[in-house]
């Protein structure tokens, strides 16, 4: 019997060929799915925390894959590879490297320049790289965390909240938080910015 995904307000939807790449066979319910998920995702905390992260290779392409391939590699065949395939959101696929290098360069100026707060930098970093959408799945969760690792390893300053939440169980601070990612569209990251320190 095949997965059948149940999406909640803002997932995005998998692909058949990227359910192909699903590990462990045995997952039949989203339910399992989140589980495992989130088993994979505590071992990737636990790595940016023993690991010692050099600031100037945070920014970078290769540390973006790894740390997406650290979170869902025991799950997913394609984790740490940019998608290839058109999304309800996000940029053409074939344009994933060259935004990306984009928002690595910004993110870059942004710190040197003082352009804005440490925080500031982290939740536009990750607004961004959420709307890119580099991957098939997962990237909500991973910009998340790429927005702690600026915050820790770039700053020296302690991680985002988050409201302490798995988000896909709580439906009401998941309705603040999509609606936090959509001021962000308009350009005012205030509330996203307020939303990670809760």
């Amino acid at each position: 019997m095949g997965l059948e995904f149940v999406y909640k307000d803002g997932q995005t939807p998998l692909e058949e060929e990227e359910k192909d790449g699903l590990k462990i066979k045995s997952i039949t319910t989203q339910g399992e799915l989140d589980e495992f998920e989130q088993l994979n995702i505590e071992k990737a905390v636990e790595w940016t925390i023993h690991t010692n992260l050099k600031p100037e290779n945070i920014l970078t392409e290769k540390f973006v894959k790894d740390l997406h391939k650290k979170m869902y590699g025991d799950v997913w065949k394609w984790a740490g590879e940019f998608r290839r395939t058109e999304k309800n959101i996000g940029i053409p696929w074939t344009k994933i490297g060259l935004e990306l290098k984009n928002l690595l360069d910004d993110t870059k100026y942004w710190i040197e320049n003082k352009t804005f707060s440490p925080e500031e930098i982290a939740i536009r970093f990750k607004h961004r790289i959420v709307s890119i959408h580099c991957f098939p799945n997962g990237n909500g969760r991973h910009s998340r965390m790429m927005a702690d690792v600026i915050m820790e390893s770039i700053f020296g300053n302690e991680i985002f909240s988050w409201h302490q939440s798995n988000m896909v169980k709580a439906n009401e601070i998941r309705k603040e938080y999509i609606n936090a990612l959509k001021e962000a569209d308009n350009g005012n990251v205030k509330p996203l910015i307020e939303f990670a320190k809760n």
